[in-house]
């Protein structure tokens, strides 16, 4: 059994807490949790009697932890990343791993100096639906990829900003590409492949944030695509959707719901076996944004842990995924259209 140890009580530390805290990852329990504000730590240390602690290297010290879970704001988790990896142990952290290059760059080399496995929770990869869509993608059935776009269209109102001091900060936070549309970039570029370039444009249109709460993004691919990435929470009065359509030379899928849920389209032109029960059997129906895909993210780390396998999300994964995105941000700082590999100059993210 794999002793896990969670860092920041969060809007997403429920989700987290309440998988592992009501044992549904085999292998794997909650020992303990972390966070500077004990009132938070103190209410999950409550429902699932665990110690709670406001010091990281206290609880790393004191307790037998397997895996540390970083799920503080997005602008520490440099720092907590790097603070955990003197204790050898292996690490997850939520989406993104960082908001700097020079920061991820910074936790690999931490990680790998410190022998700790890195894993970068991108939980959509997981999801039914996408598995899928990646399995028909490998196997060659949509042939030369022609555009792929992702679409994500939620409701964040002030209140959810003024939660706390640092949503919606440059600092700290980053906007709708950063933080909510993060896995939909993520996908896009697992499944399209290599980015060329990109051109953005961004709005704040809703809410009173340093960041953009709306922004539309054309990419050009190495494999000659295109794509489109759509990300706005501004949508009201409720989400309405978190999709990724994807145009082939031989097929189309595209998968909705408000949480890139439910299989809407299966089309190829050569067909095989039980096609007409795809949109039937890879449509699931979770009860918020979050979807399934933690389940599963946390089954694979597991495995990952205790049989030395691969880890298909790692820290390079996730730097690839950041560099996307401070690529968009400069491309909306410059109006001009930008190129990867690139150095950020005018990119304001992880920037006070």
């Amino acid at each position: 059994m794999l002793n896990v140890v969670l860092i920041g009580c969060g809007r997403i530390a429920k989700r987290h807490s309440d998988l592992l805290g009501k044992g549904q990852i085999k292998g794997a329990k909650l020992v303990a949790i972390c966070d500077t504000n004990i009132t938070k730590a103190n209410i999950v240390s409550d429902k699932y009697n665990v110690p709670a602690y406001i010091d990281m290297d206290e609880m790393m010290q004191k307790e037998q932890v397997n895996i540390a879970v970083v799920l503080t704001p997005s602008g520490l988790h440099a720092k907590h990343v790097i603070n955990l990896a003197k204790y050898g142990k292996d690490i997850m952290v939520e989406k993104p791993m960082a908001l700097t290059l020079d920061d991820v760059d910074a936790m690999i080399e931490s990680c790998d100096r410190n022998n700790c496995r890195l894993f970068v929770i991108k939980q959509n990869r997981f999801n039914v639906p996408v598995v899928k869509l990646r399995e028909a993608h490998q196997s060659g059935r949509f042939g030369k990829l022609i555009l792929g776009t992702v679409r994500v269209r939620w409701a964040r109102h002030q209140a959810y900003y003024d939660q706390d001091s640092w949503r919606g900060t440059w600092a700290m936070d980053g906007g709708v590409l950063t933080n909510q549309a993060s896995h939909h970039v993520d996908m896009l570029e697992w499944i399209m492949g290599d980015v060329e370039s990109v051109f953005s444009y961004s709005a704040t249109a809703l809410v009173d944030i340093e960041a953009e709460d709306t922004a539309i993004v054309m990419l050009k691919f190495k494999n000659g695509a295109l794509g489109v990435i759509e990300a706005t929470t501004a949508t009201r009065p409720k989400d309405l959707e978190g999709s990724i359509s994807i145009l082939g030379e031989y097929g189309n899928v595209v998968i909705g719901g408000f949480s890139v849920n439910r299989m809407q389209s299966w089309n190829f032109e050569k067909k095989q076996k039980d096609d007409d029960l795809v949109l039937e059997n890879f449509s699931v129906n979770p009860p918020n944004v979050y979807g399934f895909g933690h389940q599963a993210y946390y089954e694979h780390v597991v495995d990952c842990v205790s049989n030395k396998g691969p880890n298909l999300v790692d820290g390079l994964q996730g730097r690839k995924s950041l560099e996307l995105i401070s690529a968009i941000y400069e491309s909306i700082e410059t109006r001009k259209e930008v190129f990867l590999r690139f150095k950020p100059k005018k990119c304001k993210l992880g920037q006070e």
